[in-house]
């Protein structure tokens, strides 16, 4: 990727992906969800969805989403262990784009005092989650959704676990449905404001999950026709 020199998109300095990586800034993983201009639901609703940060520093971060949007797009984002921010989108790769963030002087000191503390706290082994230690988050989010009619749609997981997973995709399947996610056939259980969770089939390994979720479904394949408990 050529380097790019800096721009200006309203009061925030625009960087490269590539220029961005060399910046200093934490490699962390935090879940949250995010608003695209002009994207709804079939009830006219604004959609949300899923995603996970990457990469953080006090004025931008990368990060992995189901549906990316395009580079210009103002967007809101909210993380739990962040907050609420506002941002436009400066660069975009497969599966994830770069968020210049909207922030005030004060609100960046406060957030980079915020950084320092979630890196030392994720960085020290005593400290425990009882939940993520049945659910986890494989290394590579993105995956294949598909329906029972070979339609294949592009997935963010949100967390997985030996009997199901929650997802984030521009598709929302209505309760009940039977679906895949990568190799694991299940059928959608819940619905919540940013993606759905669906129940697998049959139990796996941690080890068969990651490897199942992480297939992708060659296109046009069917969904395999196998029997879902009601």
């Amino acid at each position: 990727m050529a380097a790019r020199s800096s721009t200006h998109l309203g009061r925030v300095t625009v960087v490269s992906v590539e220029r961005f990586l060399k910046q200093r800034a934490v490699n962390i993983a935090v879940e949250g969800n995010y608003i695209l201009p002009n994207w709804y639901d079939c009830e006219g609703k604004v959609r949300t969805f899923a995603c996970r940060t990457t990469r953080v520093s006090p004025f931008r971060m990368i990060v992995n989403v189901p549906v990316v949007g395009r580079i210009g797009d103002r967007l809101t984002s909210y993380f739990p262990d962040f907050g609420k921010f506002e941002g436009k989108i400066s660069e975009t790769m497969y599966g994830s784009f770069l968020i210049e963030l909207e922030m005030t002087r004060e609100m960046r000191e406060r957030f980079s005092d915020k950084l320092t503390w979630l890196e030392k706290r994720r960085a020290n082994p005593g400290i425990s989650d009882a939940r993520r230690e049945l659910r986890f988050i494989p290394a590579n989010p993105h995956t294949t959704l598909t329906l029972a009619d070979g339609s294949i749609y592009s997935c963010l997981v949100i967390d997985a676990s030996p009997s199901g997973v929650a997802v984030s995709s521009e598709v929302q399947p209505p309760l009940g449905t039977p679906l895949a996610i990568g190799g694991c056939v299940g059928r959608v259980i819940r619905i919540f404001n940013s993606g759905f969770a669906v129940k697998f089939v049959a139990t796996h390994t941690l080890a068969d999950v990651t490897r199942l979720i992480s297939r992708e479904n060659a296109p046009g394949r069917k969904l395999r026709q196998e029997k879902v408990p009601a």
